[in-house]
């Protein structure tokens, strides 16, 4: 009788000392996902104002702040299908390695471009790794960990992506991004490399995974093609759009906010945006656990429902209500950053229980990333907006709070998946 490897064993011979060395790197992957989500919204206008020299102005500067988000975004729209597809292929931990490897060494080769283009071309390189974690890890987990309470893992996993935007964030305010001073930015953001080698040498793979392609006949085709079947089609398309609302919710509205308070501040106060975008990232840590709770605790369409009223609230009180330098806006920041965010430790409990397991990391991967396809679209058309308004960054904004508003509509796509949702 054979009998299978260590990383091949059945969850009998998968050890608790293993799986939680996988759930401590599938969380430091995030973290580091996080850290590179968070790397352009605080680094961008120095960079732009660097390479462009004395061509810069504001419209300038958020312009090209448009691009790059756009840039990323697009790479990890592409990444997280592809990624995700490859996941399903060749295993979890594989693709969640190449994804992390991805991401650190195009970060740190930002660290020597001479022009804007080169940054935006390495920018999308970086978004494909930066799309490939969140399908491959989460999935990991959620088939690692199949008896433990599903919203505080897929919380405490949602949490770990806003924590590296937040460590990001202190990292910034000990040492001040400025157009003088940003290539080492990128430069440590090649670090996680290290841990794109631990990941492919010592993460366990996904058992479930392992049965389950253990009873399928050699030369099996690529699932990818499973996920458009009759049956998983309405699925897949219900995932993509309540994906996509609050992917483009964030990136075309609520993230204007730090160039926004970079403008403000000005170089006399560098350290400002990092105040800024470390209260958003505060707020978004508890928010992302706390949206993996209220989906189990009010059901998926209640509380998808109950978020994108709050978001689109928050998001319209913080561009109207307040503005960066006054005492009251870390604090009305760090608000829209809890709400805002409830939707991905939502999305975190949701879409892995949407798909059956052959198809369930490119299924995650290509809801959760297509939204991104529509982002980059958003972020292109406000910043579009950006120029058109003369660059007015408090109406792009609240113009942009109203795509939050749409999940009203889009919960209704949601199959009921308890009795809660069944009564909704």
């Amino acid at each position: 009788m054979h009998e299978p490897s260590s990383r091949q064993g059945t969850m009998d011979t998968l050890t608790p000392r293993r799986r939680w060395v996988a759930l401590m790197v599938v969380f430091l992957s995030l973290v580091c996902d996080g850290i590179e989500l968070g790397l352009m919204p605080v680094a961008s206008l120095s960079v732009t104002q660097s390479l462009m020299g004395s061509a810069y102005d504001s419209v300038q500067g958020g312009r090209w702040f448009a691009w790059f988000t756009a840039s990323l975004l697009l790479g990890a729209a592409v990444g997280g299908i592809v990624l995700g597809w490859l996941g399903d292929w060749i295993g979890r931990t594989k693709a969640l390695a190449i994804s992390v490897l991805f991401y650190s060494l195009f970060a740190g080769l930002g660290a020597w471009v001479q022009t804007q283009e080169q940054m935006l071309i390495l920018r999308f390189l970086v978004g494909l790794g930066v799309g490939g974690v969140w399908p491959n890890g989460m999935t990991l987990v959620a088939e690692l960990w199949p008896g433990t309470s599903k919203a505080k893992i897929a919380g405490m996993m949602s949490a770990g992506l806003n924590a590296g935007i937040l460590l990001l964030s202190q990292a910034v305010r000990i040492w001040p991004v400025t157009p003088s001073s940003w290539r080492w930015l990128f430069l440590s953001a090649a670090f996680p490399v290290l841990l794109g080698i631990l990941a492919w040498r010592f993460v366990p793979e996904s058992t479930e995974w392992l049965a389950k392609r253990r009873g399928q006949p050699k030369g099996l085709k690529s699932p990818s093609g499973n996920l458009w079947s009759p049956t998983i089609r309405p699925l897949a398309i219900a995932g993509i759009v309540l994906s996509s609302i609050p992917m483009v919710g964030a990136w075309a509205a609520s993230k204007w906010m730090i160039p926004w308070a970079d403008s403000a501040a000005g170089a006399q106060l560098p350290g400002y945006k990092a105040l800024v975008q470390g209260s958003w990232a505060l707020g978004a840590v508890a928010g992302s656990f706390a949206g993996a709770q209220l989906a189990v605790w009010l059901g998926r369409r209640n509380s998808y429902a109950l978020i994108s009223l709050c978001a689109a609230a928050t998001t319209l009180g913080l561009f109207q209500g307040s503005a960066p330098l006054r005492p009251e806006f870390p604090a009305i920041v760090a608000v829209q950053g809890f709400f805002s965010t409830l939707f991905f430790g939502w999305l975190a409990v949701y879409l892995p229980e949407l798909y059956p397991v052959e198809v369930r990391a490119a299924g995650s991967g290509t809801a959760y990333n297509f939204g991104r396809f529509a982002t980059a679209l958003g972020v292109l058309a406000a910043g579009s907006l950006f120029s058109w308004l003369g660059g007015d960054y408090p109406r792009v904004g609240s113009l942009s709070a109203s795509l939050y508003a749409l999940g009203l509509i889009a919960c209704l796509l949601i199959p009921p998946t308890s009795k809660k949702d069944a009564d909704a």
